[in-house]
């Protein structure tokens, strides 16, 4: 899941400075999830918006915001009511507000800065755990990822200030390696430590913007 936050309300001022009519959209996957997109933070926003002098032409929550050509649709259903804005406030992560910017040829404002890909422990709290790296060696970790869980994503195992099990860069944290090593113990396997792993190939993770998977 896609973590955000919304943005400082001077910043959304600001960028909206000039305009008086707006179109509201929300997400009803991850921004509802982390509760900074949902249908209740879209209802805050259009209050906060009209006590700060907009007016609100409407607003929608899209199924998932980041699905290019159901943004493209639910904007069609909302057609009068955006033709009517002068920009669409998208509470919402990048990619999507980039549906949105790529669906209207409006100026798209985004409300949310995306924080990271996170698991969900309980409601309201989210750890970050994968860094979308392209070359996972998870199945020889024991499914902890060094890459995002190390503080110094070392690939080999602990560094020399690794101290009773407890990260140099926070102490308050287990060391990712410790934690692999003592998972592949219990499961009686080598995994990783079984080889040498070579430095990452970070163009697996692609090109910005060049990245495409056709099913």
């Amino acid at each position: 899941m896609i973590i955000s936050a919304q943005k400082s309300r001077t910043e959304l001022l600001e960028t909206l400075e000039g305009k008086i009519f707006v179109f509201l959209i929300g997400c009803g996957a991850c921004a509802t999830a982390c509760k900074s997109g949902g249908e209740e933070e879209v209802f805050r926003m259009e209050e906060w918006l009209c006590d700060a002098g907009k007016e609100v032409t409407g607003s929608m929550i899209i199924d998932e915001a980041c699905h290019i050509m159901r943004a493209g649709r639910d904007l069609r259903q909302h057609k009068a009511q955006v033709e009517k804005a002068e920009a669409l406030v998208v509470l919402c992560c990048g990619a999507g507000v980039q549906s949105i910017s790529q669906n209207s040829p409006k100026q798209v404002v985004a409300a949310l800065d995306s924080l990271f890909l996170g698991n969900i422990r309980r409601f309201g709290q989210y750890e970050e755990k994968c860094s979308l790296c392209g070359s996972c060696i998870l199945n020889e970790t024991a499914g902890i990822c060094p890459v995002t869980n190390c503080a110094k994503g070392l690939l080999n195992g602990p560094c020399g200030g690794m101290e009773q099990g407890r990260c140099e860069a926070d102490p308050d944290l287990d060391c990712a390696w410790v934690r692999i090593f003592e998972r592949l113990e219990e499961q009686g396997r080598p995994g990783v430590f079984d080889r040498v792993v070579e430095p990452k190939d970070w163009t697996a993770k692609g090109t910005p913007g060049r990245r495409h998977i056709k099913s």
